[in-house]
């Protein structure tokens, strides 16, 4: 069977014209799926009984199982494993924030980039997840929020995966969770990160969207940076930094850049200098991140008086600058670990 989240409204109208339909019911199911959250044909009370029957034998709506599901009510974080029709399986995020309700999606099964400092790297690569698989995990927090009252309002594609390495769905999803037709969540509500896929990030700059972009840069030296992000040896950072050049020109968007600090490995003052070096003039915001541990990872998180050095030498430069300590870490909310401890890090 085919899924029917994998199709965009475009796709959605080739279909019913091929099978004698007329092209308005493609409206009619994209607001069904994906702005009133239902997941049942027989239910679309506006098409005709023979059509929902037919549907119903040909598309799957959302074909994730959610699994184990770990709640911070304290935090407001909300992790659940969604098992995959293939029996693979991934993890998405709510986040509760004040007047905000952020998902956090993943775009591939494991990854393939294997930062040193990351659970989800351990895991390997199993597999890109398909449009409909990365926008599901937006529609299933939207369909839990819309019981209690509430909506998602923003998204940030920081999960399982590289997103720019799995470009065309992930692009797919971000526009039909942005369509009119559907959950109709503006442009600068996503944001995409991304370790550095500098290819990636001028296609990203043609786009036309106004995406929010995060780079994880984790490093200002070339080889630190590859012993921390294998990947970071085909794109060095003065080519990751001309691509973001690139971008900033043509959406004026400020790019954000990652930064988790390790203790003993990243966290010097030496680093933060070299770091307000390379963003000097840059329309850069900082977001400082003290390591998250997790079983197996042989680091540290810096201790807060030298997380605070870090920052106001940075500031001291003229950026700007946010410390941002992990949510979840009681639910294992960060990338993997809620996988690596249900499944194992390379189980089926």
């Amino acid at each position: 069977m085919r899924e029917l989240l994998d199709l965009s409204p475009a796709e959605l109208e080739a279909f019913f014209v091929s099978i004698g339909e007329p092209r308005y019911r493609a409206r009619q199911i994209f607001e069904w799926v994906w702005k009133h959250l239902v997941r049942d044909f027989s239910t679309m009370t506006n098409l005709p009984v023979p059509l929902r029957e037919r549907l119903s034998r040909e598309f799957t709506i959302g074909a994730a199982t959610p699994g184990a599901t770990l709640v911070d009510a304290e935090e407001g974080t909300e992790k659940v494993l969604l098992r995959l029709r293939d029996g693979e399986a991934i993890e998405t995020v709510l986040m509760r924030e004040a007047d905000r309700r952020t998902v956090c999606v993943s775009t591939q099964v494991g990854c393939p980039i294997g930062c040193a400092f990351c659970a989800t790297g351990k895991m390997g690569f199993r597999r890109d997840l398909t449009a409909g698989e990365i926008a599901f995990q937006v529609l299933f927090f939207a369909g839990k929020l819309k019981g209690e009252g509430e909506r998602v309002t923003h998204v940030v594609i920081m999960g399982m995966g590289e997103p720019l390495l799995n470009y065309d769905a992930t692009l797919k999803a971000i526009r039909n969770l942005n369509h009119r037709w559907g959950l109709n969540l503006g442009a600068r509500r996503f944001t995409v990160s991304t370790v550095g896929i500098a290819p990636g990030i001028l296609r990203l700059a043609r786009e036309g969207l106004q995406l929010n972009l995060a780079i994880s840069l984790h490093a200002p030296w070339d080889d630190l940076r590859a012993e921390l992000v294998p990947v970071a040896g085909r794109y060095p950072i003065a080519d990751v930094l001309a691509a973001a050049d690139q971008y900033v020109r043509a959406t004026k968007r400020r790019i954000t850049y990652e930064y988790v600090l390790i203790a003993g490995v990243n966290d010097s003052l030496a680093a933060a200098r070299a770091l307000a070096r390379l963003l000097a003039g840059r329309l850069a915001h900082v977001n400082l991140i003290p390591f998250n541990p997790a079983p197996g990872l042989p680091f540290r998180r810096p201790s807060l008086p030298r997380v605070e050095a870090f920052k106001r030498v940075l500031l001291a430069r003229g950026l700007d600058v946010t410390v941002r300590y992990s949510r979840g870490v009681r639910i294992q909310a960060g990338c993997g670990q809620l996988r690596a401890a249900r499944l194992g890090a390379t189980s089926r």
